[in-house]
């Protein structure tokens, strides 16, 4: 998973034609580390997309633009917009990231 570190970075990949998964995370946050255990096997599930993560409180502003309240979050984006949103609160299984990618990417 590459890390954005700069918002024209993060501008940069959300323009792209196909759609990104970017995981929204914090060094301090529990749930992130819960997340990071399983979403290996994920992302090798869904290795057709390009994943990116990107800390929210590196890259002030980010977070908030794009109405993310909770960490961990999953976002999709293609073209410049956001397509998909998974709150934190349903980034805790395997199973709730899994279906929320399969509903949103087929």
């Amino acid at each position: 998973m590459e890390r954005l570190t700069t918002e024209a970075a993060f501008q940069e990949t959300i323009k792209s034609d196909k759609p990104v998964i970017i995981k929204f995370y914090a060094d301090w946050c529990p749930d992130c580390k819960r997340l990071d255990m399983f979403i290996g096997d994920i992302m090798d599930e869904f290795n057709q997309y390009a994943w990116y993560e990107i800390n929210s409180d590196e890259v002030e502003g980010i977070a908030q633009k794009y109405d993310v309240m909770g960490i961990p979050s999953i976002l999709i984006f293609q073209n410049g917009e956001k397509k998909a949103h998974q709150h934190s609160a349903y980034t805790k299984t395997p199973e709730s990231v899994r279906e929320f990618l399969e509903q949103q990417l087929g």
